[in-house]
């Protein structure tokens, strides 16, 4: 009784083994039959919106892609010789420093000589900004404005009580623009009020 008992549930064991795949099989089956009717219930119309949807966005992504590169390219027509623009203007510097060395050498002063040399740097630098103007590069404009840290860098502060605080009073080295970007910014010294406390001392040493 005990061994056949015990065949039995071999029996049922063995057959349960053998029933799980062809179970594994029918819900693959099942699942791959619901995946072919769900791509069914789509419609043709359905794919045309998605096939256009699709088009669009292409679309769309050829045309993002066509402004880059068309503001690349203007960028490159415009701001090109941004560098050459840059290192010309050590041009119009080398006049100025040229211009100041030669005011003050004590034996050129008051001299024919001096008058013309000076008249001709400044023809030579009028030319220049001329040719820079002609090409969109432009100075910029300092004195008397409010400093903007934009367009102007502050490298000295100097007492002026006609003036209001931050206001403009002297260029060392001037700035200029290549259209609407920044070549290089003016070098400035801007406007204070004068110290009260420095002021006060003075009149109490008058008194």
């Amino acid at each position: 009784m005990e061994k056949e008992e015990s065949l039995n549930q071999e029996d049922l064991t063995k057959n349960h083994s053998d029933e799980s795949p062809k179970v594994e099989e029918q819900n693959d089956e099942s699942q791959i039959k619901q995946n072919v009717e769900k791509k069914k219930e789509i419609s043709p119309e359905d794919k045309i919106n998605e096939l256009e949807d699709k088009l669009t966005r292409t679309f769309a992504e050829m045309e993002n892609q066509r402004r880059r590169f068309e503001k690349e390219k203007d960028d490159a027509f415009d701001y090109g010789g941004f560098s050459f623009a840059k290192e010309a203007l050590n041009l119009i510097d080398n006049l100025e420093r040229s211009k100041l060395i030669l005011e003050s050498d004590e034996a050129l002063k008051d001299t024919e000589a001096l008058k013309k040399t000076i008249e001709h740097l400044d023809i030579i630098k009028k030319d220049l900004i001329s040719i820079f103007t002609k090409n969109n590069i432009k100075p910029i404009d300092s004195l008397n404005k409010k400093l903007d840290p934009n367009l102007h860098q502050a490298m000295m502060e100097i007492e002026d009580d006609q003036k209001e605080p931050g206001t403009i009073v002297q260029e060392v080295q001037k700035g200029f623009m290549i259209k609407d970007r920044l070549l290089r910014p003016s070098l400035v010294g801007v406007s204070k009020k004068k110290d009260q406390k420095v002021e006060e001392n003075k009149d109490n040493s008058d008194k």
